[in-house]
């Protein structure tokens, strides 16, 4: 099991950026899967980033070139750092990981950070 608590999620200008942090309650060596997932009102949850057997990366495609994801094992957190913000991107951000225990694979999510890109 693995508690996750995101931070960093705000209102900011079209143009601009935000990191946001997803902090670990164990070692993220011990997790399959992290990353960043997010759903705008009316629309289903959606992938943002996430990292799969340590290094693997994947990203939207909508995200690709603008969004960065990155971790730091010491602190067992993965961050989201996203820059030229648009309209678009605003959702609320949840924190994803997938641990396997016993050849299954269990979902943990965040409780959600709002995301809001305006002028």
């Amino acid at each position: 099991q693995v508690q996750l608590v995101e931070s960093g999620g705000g209102l900011v200008q079209p143009g601009g950026s935000l990191r946001l942090s997803c902090a670990a309650s164990r070692s993220i060596f011990s997790i399959y899967a992290m990353g960043w997932y997010r759903q705008a009102p009316g629309k289903q949850r959606e992938l943002v980033a996430t990292y799969t057997s340590g290094e693997k990366t994947n990203y939207a495609d909508s995200v690709k070139g603008r969004f960065t994801i990155s971790k730091d094992v010491a602190k067992n957190t993965v961050y989201l750092q996203m820059n030229s913000l648009k309209p678009e991107d605003t959702a609320v951000y949840y924190c994803y990981a997938q641990i396997i225990k016993l050849a299954t694979y269990n979902d943990y999510w965040g409780q959600g950070t709002q995301v809001t890109v305006s002028s």
